[in-house]
């Protein structure tokens, strides 16, 4: 059905769209005799411009937060870990021949772990030691980049040299040049008896990863000084494996678990086992934020109702002028329905701009705020990470603009059904 021909004379553009999108827009202008209708209409709109805009923005954080911590921590932890049942691996080299059969795994690199105690004259503090090979760790991690002071290819074989974290550093007043003594468990059987067994380590390098855990309870070493130091011959603790796509880590060590399981017992974890804890808490916090801010765009869409049941008792006369002239109850049903829909429509479009262009920008909105008022939202002595990052994923902003419109159209139905009941009778007895 389309607009009677004397008010397609009002406009052109008039005779191309159906008369309940017509109407359905007229009643939504702010030139209309009621404007406090429209005044409604227009915060309805905001509110779920602005619920749609905070919770693009905050997810966006989000992710940039949780993206930001998982690349620290791979850049310290492989992608694959694979071990035996003694943590100690021998003929490691046949090993990763193996694995690099695999199309996706780009790199492998053996390593040594174990505990100790770091002592200087300052103190002492438990610390977890790492032997690596300085020349095959970049296959699967990016701790040269890490290292702020000296490099990775000084930890050279019989140099017992020794590179630590910063806080380490920090805590224990050492710097680079220091000789300091570590403490393993592993005992040096004397005439006298048992004694844990010591040794000095110079201090050649300085790293910061960015994360607490390791730049306060790790070091690194040579891998060849770490086997002489633990007694463990030409053994190694394990092999790290780097996967062309770290998502899929999961996957490709379920593979590599089924191929090995021929050739003896190993052990096959992958990053997201290692710190499924910390990844599955920040997945929570993701998900109970998204709930809370779709509550905001919830009680913004129902005003909607508010706005359709005034609109719908003021034009009670528009509808029996409109059912008179042959309009069905379907008709005005549709018409309430698209007017609600329009507000939801046009306060999502509003949101997912305005949240969007703050999402792809905020390095830059975040730092002007901070200028212009002269604070600091992260600080660089409390916070590892001092910069607001965002990850912006257009999978978050269309899920959130489809239950925006969704709550919008769900808000229209009892109001337009309301008012396609209405009697044109009963409606016109007292005008």
């Amino acid at each position: 059905m389309y607009i009677p021909d004397k008010i397609n004379q009002m406009s052109l553009l008039n005779k191309y769209l159906p008369f309940e999108v017509w109407i359905a827009y007229r009643y939504i202008k702010f030139k209309q005799k009621n404007s406090f209708i429209s005044f409604i209409s227009m915060t309805s709109m905001v509110g779920i411009a602005l619920g749609v805009s905070a919770l693009i923005i905050i997810l966006s954080v989000m992710n940039g937060f949780q993206d930001e911590l998982r690349t620290r921590i791979l850049g310290v932890a492989s992608h694959i870990e694979i071990t035996s049942s003694n943590n100690t691996l021998t003929h490691w080299e046949d090993l990763a021949k193996k694995l690099h059969e695999s199309p996706d795994v780009v790199g492998s690199a053996p390593y040594v772990d174990g505990q100790g105690m770091l002592v200087s004259e300052f103190g002492s503090q438990g610390i977890m030691l790492r032997g690596i090979s300085s020349e095959l760790e970049g296959n699967v991690d990016n701790l040269e980049k890490k290292v702020k002071v000296g490099k990775l290819s000084d930890l050279k074989p019989n140099t017992f040299n020794l590179i630590l974290g910063i806080d380490a550093a920090k805590q224990l007043g050492i710097v680079v040049g220091d000789k300091v003594n570590i403490l393993i468990p592993q005992g040096s059987y004397t005439p006298a008896g048992t004694f844990p067994r010591m040794r000095q380590f110079n201090v050649a390098g300085i790293f910061e990863i960015g994360m607490y855990e390791y730049d306060s309870g790790m070091a690194l070493m040579n891998i060849e000084d770490a086997q002489k130091f633990f007694q463990m011959n030409d053994a190694v603790s394990g092999v790290r494996v780097k996967t062309d796509d770290l998502f899929l880590a999961p996957l490709v060590a379920k593979r590599l678990s089924e191929s090995l399981s021929e050739s003896g017992v190993f052990y096959v974890s992958d990053w997201t086992k290692k710190h499924a804890n910390f990844f599955a808490a920040v997945q929570m916090e993701k998900r109970v934020m998204f709930i809370i801010l779709m509550l905001i765009i919830a009680v913004a869409a129902f005003n909607i109702v508010s706005t359709l049941v005034m609109a719908v008792t003021d034009k009670r006369s528009d509808i029996a002028i409109l059912k008179t002239y042959g309009a069905k109850p379907k008709s005005i049903l549709y018409i309430f329905i698209i007017q609600g829909s329009l507000i939801g429509l046009i306060g999502t479009i509003s949101g997912v701009f305005l949240g969007t262009v703050v999402a792809l920008n905020i390095h830059s909105i975040v730092p002007f705020i901070e200028h212009l008022f002269n604070v600091q939202f992260l600080s660089k002595d409390i916070y590892y990470i001092s910069e607001v990052p965002s990850k912006l994923l257009y999978s978050d902003v269309s899920a959130i603009a489809f239950i925006s419109i969704l709550l919008s159209i769900v808000a229209t139905i009892y109001p337009s059904i309301k008012a396609s009941n209405t009697s044109p009778a009963e409606a016109l007895k007292h005008d």
